[in-house]
């Protein structure tokens, strides 16, 4: 059994972790209302739609997904890293969260979705950059 260096018991770490969001997180409020005060109109985690996006742009055909750099190991962030107190439990659950994501981006672009992933260290360090960066993408023409 593998030595615990955590701070807390496991109940409290486990009430920690419930707390967690997978909706509705600060990042994705943020570039939400931003898109809004521009005139996009979206849709929001439908259900019918692989990985269920953050966001939905039907009258683009492009979706958005709003990443937290530590849940989807966003590579050269230092937010993504394997927590070193059950390092083999999280280095999976981390590879299956990368796994899922790519499945999912690979069949909405096979149904001719615009897939767009955003992460949450950009949105904190430059927004203005990121709407600009999810703007471009939106008009630019879809692939089938």
């Amino acid at each position: 059994m593998e030595e615990s260096n955590d701070i807390y018991s496991k109940e409290k770490r486990s009430e920690l972790m419930s707390k967690v969001r997978s909706k509705n997180t600060k990042p994705e409020l943020i570039v939400r209302s931003r898109l809004h005060k521009l005139g996009f109109r979206y849709r929001l985690h439908r259900k019918d739609i692989p990985g269920c996006p953050d966001i939905t742009l039907p009258k683009y055909k492009t979706v958005i997904f709003v990443h937290g750099c530590f849940w989807h190991q966003h590579p050269g962030c230092k937010k993504a890293t394997i927590p070193k107190n059950n390092h083999d439990f999280w280095l999976l659950k981390l590879e299956e969260n990368i796994e899922r994501d790519r499945k999912h981006v690979s069949q909405l672009i096979e149904l001719g979705w615009n897939v767009i992933i955003v992460w949450e260290c950009d949105i904190k360090k430059d927004v203005g950059t990121v709407l600009e960066t999810i703007i471009s993408q939106i008009n630019r023409p879809c692939i089938n």
